[in-house]
């Protein structure tokens, strides 16, 4: 069942910024303050809200090459191997896919390096038949938070 209007509310402030307190919440939305609590909990509870973060500046970090690595993995190895790839920490998404690829990568790197590192780590793996790697040029949007 989909998040009432409520909690729609309260996700997206808590998107837009995570440090506020439920006072802060509870006075923009016009709701008490235990009712945020409450609900917050509840949202926790069910896994909607999974955790807490900062949203940073990756390229700000140096990490100015950004990639996507298709994958196409034989003896129904799929998770395992993905599982395995999901363990770098270049690695930011893993996606099983349909299409001419079984999965694809979307990882991020400092130095060109790196990502020749990170290709020829997969194409090592067992069960790993090729990759295709697209190096992403410019990014348009990159922003994962959804409500």
């Amino acid at each position: 069942m989909p998040p009432d209007e409520t909690n729609v509310k309260i996700m997206k402030l808590l998107i837009s910024n995570a440090r506020l307190s439920y006072r802060q919440i509870a006075k923009n939305i016009g709701v008490s303050t235990n009712t945020v609590l409450t609900r917050i909990k509840n949202l926790e509870r069910e896994g909607i809200i999974k955790y807490y973060t900062a949203i940073l500046d990756h390229e700000k970090l140096g990490y100015d090459l950004a990639a996507i690595i298709e994958l196409t993995i034989s003896k129904g190895k799929l998770i395992e191997v993905e599982e395995k790839i999901a363990k770098s920490k270049n690695v930011m998404g893993v996606y099983d896919v349909t299409g001419a690829s079984d999965a694809m990568v979307l990882a991020k790197f400092k130095t060109r390096k790196e990502l020749n590192k990170l290709i020829k780590t997969i194409l090592s793996m067992e069960f790993v038949e090729r990759t295709n790697t697209h190096v992403i040029l410019n990014t348009i949007k990159e922003d994962f938070r959804l409500v």
